[in-house]
């Protein structure tokens, strides 16, 4: 097997994702083939715990409480309802659950003791337990990995320079700082982006350098396509080709070959030909369900259907990291600091998002 680098370019990255698309393809399904079985794909069920009133300002985002969207908030959902949706998600065919919660960043209460608890009875229904919940601290981290954490997402989102304007109300370090807090732990980490919120290719170079080269690699890296919802910033965005979509895949593979490419949001606009294309470059994980959040999702049945037409299989569980053992609060070794640190808030204005902003508030007074 080749070996895996961490000293990737931009400049390597473009020439791969520029390259005449059937060598891009046959190097990066021969790469794929190298470290994964190309007929198995990984299901997971995302499921949104706590939706909407988000502080952030994520200008592709319907859950950010300053754009109307329309979106139905709710709440943290409790153990047993968190529990009902896993055992349903693991019936038709999901091996992992990723619980995700609107919130700017994880705080020490009863409501992570909560989460904490969703984890538990997760991993003992013998499934993966993914969680994005926001900017952690190592000691947060290290409660869920207790807990039975398999993966903890937080998305880079795009290049950090493009992040500037997509998102004024965090930092990018405050990104990389999260998954090197995820890092100390026995957890692993799940980290990719957006494409079609208006970057260039060079933009999308650039977050793949970012992830490529981190040491170790993400163990799963989601490649979205924007899914542009009315009243966000992004509202006006058009979709992305399907050849941008299969570009993307293929170079993250070929730049991160042991990675579970994930082939995530936009999937409703791609035909089932053109996710056998983002297949054969190397995509080997979906995610299933009728919604991703708050965005649509396909049917988990016509997925399956797609499965059988290509011959594909679902991944089990604990395949590419052993099942974490659960510990149980009154065991555990850590407890809850109250720590208060200090995320970066950058402070700049982002002028589509202002606008975007302003137009929810004259809704709001109408």
């Amino acid at each position: 097997m080749s070996e895996t680098r961490h000293n990737w370019t931009k400049e390597e990255i473009l020439d791969i994702y520029n390259k005449p698309l059937m060598d891009l393809l046959y190097e990066a399904a021969t790469l794929h083939r190298e470290y994964h079985d190309p007929n198995t794909v990984q299901v997971s069920t995302l499921l949104s715990i706590k939706t909407g009133g988000c502080p952030e300002d994520c200008g592709y985002c319907p859950q950010a409480a300053r754009y109307h969207t329309d979106i139905d908030g709710n709440d943290l959902m409790s153990v047993q309802q968190v529990k009902a949706q896993a055992l349903r998600a693991k019936a038709s065919g999901s091996s992992r659950v990723c619980m995700g919660a609107a919130w700017r960043n994880v705080k020490d209460g009863p409501e992570f003791d909560q989460v904490l608890e969703m984890v538990r009875t997760i991993n003992k229904l013998d499934m993966e337990v993914c969680c994005t919940l926001g900017m952690v601290t190592e000691n947060q981290a290290k409660r869920l990995a207790e807990a039975g954490l398999y993966a903890y997402n937080h998305n880079l989102d795009t290049s950090e320079e493009y992040y500037k304007e997509v998102i004024s109300t965090r930092g990018y370090e405050d990104r990389l700082q999260t998954i090197q807090n995820v890092r100390k732990t026995n957890v692993t980490v799940c980290s990719g982006g957006i494409i079609g919120m208006g970057e260039t290719v060079a933009d999308r170079a650039g977050m793949l350098v970012a992830l490529a080269t981190l040491d170790p690699q993400p163990e799963s890296v989601p490649i979205n396509a924007l899914v542009a919802v009315d009243g966000t910033p992004m509202e006006d965005q058009q979709p992305v080709e399907i050849w941008e979509m299969i570009r993307m895949v293929a170079t993250t593979r070929i730049v991160m070959p042991k990675t579970q490419v994930r082939l995530s949001a936009g999937r409703t606009q791609m035909s089932s030909e053109g996710q056998a294309m983002c297949f054969f470059a190397g995509a080997n994980s979906i995610f299933a369900g009728d919604k991703l959040l708050t965005t649509p999702n396909p049917d988990v049945n016509e997925d399956m259907k797609m499965f059988n037409q290509l011959g594909l299989k679902t991944q089990k569980a604990f395949v590419k990291a052993p099942q974490p053992e659960t510990i149980e609060a009154q065991d555990s070794n850590f407890a809850a600091l109250g720590e208060k640190p200090k995320w970066t808030r950058p402070g700049h204005k982002i002028e589509r998002n202002e606008n975007a902003k302003l137009k929810s508030n004259l809704v709001a007074e109408d």
